[in-house]
């Protein structure tokens, strides 16, 4: 498995670049991590795994997808992450953070969401563990997401719009490290990607790191070997890393990061927005939400605002691990845009019987564009599953004309 980086760094990137009032905080945290997480105190991690287990529904599938390796010509393999309890691959840090948190005595519990799914995990996790949680979600992504922020608030949780900006993923990140800082002593913050500072980006990534540890095991098993090529969708870079972790050693195998790349990767920077979410291709050194990473910048410096079809890949940097795998050719950036990655969401749900979030279309759009020539074996996790996306996918088909959508005008006239 991966390096530790138990510094908290990953070569130029990582770091802890927060305000003194949250450093107590973060130092508490750091030493919870090693003590907890890395050595297992009390048997923080038993119980972890068995909760995994119990209440996730872990180990999650990993399934031999017949028809689209008989589209591609090559042997396609699946990590079924979106078969885990609430959809998506976000429990297993959710709960993993939670249950930490439970052990420092912290009371409270507040999180940020873009997609709502990582919301939708810290709501269903606070809930069993009986503590209160709050979670900041944008008021654009609230729009978008309906049932997840319904799923959070019947989980008992509040939902905090936060209207700032454009109401998505980063200001959503800034709002809750602002309750954090103002709340440190009986409340922990659980984000929700490998970004943010020490040891933020470490723990989420050995959180989800069960991901690849499974798919490991299960395609050793069901073929006797490694696959030839990795591919998961990449936004702040949870799902990623959890899904590398394991086969970071295995050099053999090769590592693919799919980003957002929206409608363009041109910037414009009279409007402050990049048409894409690609940081980790486009993306230049900055400093963001406690950490030194790649991230969409105008020439000034100024963080621009990101875009995606998909709420959660929306964000405007990505995990300081990622960056330094891009920066060292361990995995490798590639980016999808908006229609082929409309178009994979339709090729799955018809040829699978899997309707995938529409981050996860990402990782099957670059599947329908490359798939012949990643090798003769490929591993794709499915972060999540593609029903909190289903009225955007209504929208946005229609606007792109998909070719191998289904027809849906009888909606045209609001029925």
């Amino acid at each position: 498995m991966t390096q530790r980086y138990a510094d908290g760094k990953f070569g130029e990137y990582g770091g802890q670049y927060v305000p003194e009032a949250l450093m107590p905080a973060i130092e508490e945290l750091a030493d919870a991590y090693e003590r907890y997480v890395l050595e297992n105190e009390d048997g923080f991690m038993d119980e972890f795994r068995a909760r995994l287990r119990d209440f996730g529904g872990r180990p999650t599938p990993t399934q031999y997808a017949e028809r689209l390796s008989e589209r591609h010509g090559c042997d396609v393999y699946l990590k079924r992450e979106d078969l885990l309890h609430g959809g998506a691959h976000k429990l297993n840090n959710a709960l993993g953070q939670a249950l930490l948190a439970k052990y420092m005595g912290k009371e409270r519990i507040i999180a940020e969401t873009g997609a709502g799914q990582h919301g939708t995990a810290t709501a269903m996790a606070a809930a069993h563990l009986d503590m209160p949680c709050e979670v900041y979600m944008g008021e654009r992504d609230i729009n978008r997401q309906r049932p997840n922020v319904f799923r959070m608030r019947l989980n008992g949780s509040e939902v905090t719009p936060v209207t700032i900006g454009r109401g998505t993923l980063k200001e959503a990140i800034s709002e809750t490290m602002r309750d954090w800082a103002t709340n440190v002593e009986d409340t922990h913050y659980i984000i929700g990607s490998i970004v943010g500072p020490h040891p933020f980006p470490s723990m989420v990534r050995d959180f989800h790191s069960v991901i690849s540890e499974e798919a490991r095991r299960q395609v050793r098993e069901q073929t006797g070997g490694l696959p030839d090529a990795v591919l998961a969708c990449a936004g702040g870079g949870s799902n990623t890393m959890g899904t590398f972790a394991h086969f970071i050693d295995d050099t053999d195998v090769d590592l693919y990061a799919v980003e957002a790349g929206g409608s363009s990767l041109e910037v414009d920077e009279d409007a402050g927005v990049a048409p894409n979410s690609a940081s980790l291709s486009t993306g230049d050194e900055g400093v963001l939400h406690g950490a030194r990473t790649k991230l969409l910048q105008d020439s000034d410096g100024q963080i621009m605002e990101s875009h995606s079809v998909s709420s959660g890949l929306d964000y405007a940097g990505v995990g300081p691990e990622l960056a330094h795998l891009v920066d060292t050719d361990r995995v490798t950036p590639v980016n999808v845009d908006d229609e082929a990655t409309l178009t994979a969401f339709h090729r799955a749900s018809q040829l699978e019987g899997i309707i995938p979030a529409l981050e996860t279309a990402h990782a099957f759009g670059y599947l329908e564009e490359h798939g012949n020539a990643l090798g003769d074996s490929i591993l794709i996790n499915v972060s999540g599953r593609g029903d909190k996306d289903l009225e955007i996918a209504i929208e946005e088909t229609a606007e792109q004309d998909i070719d191998i959508a289904p027809d849906m005008s009888e909606f045209a006239g609001g029925l």
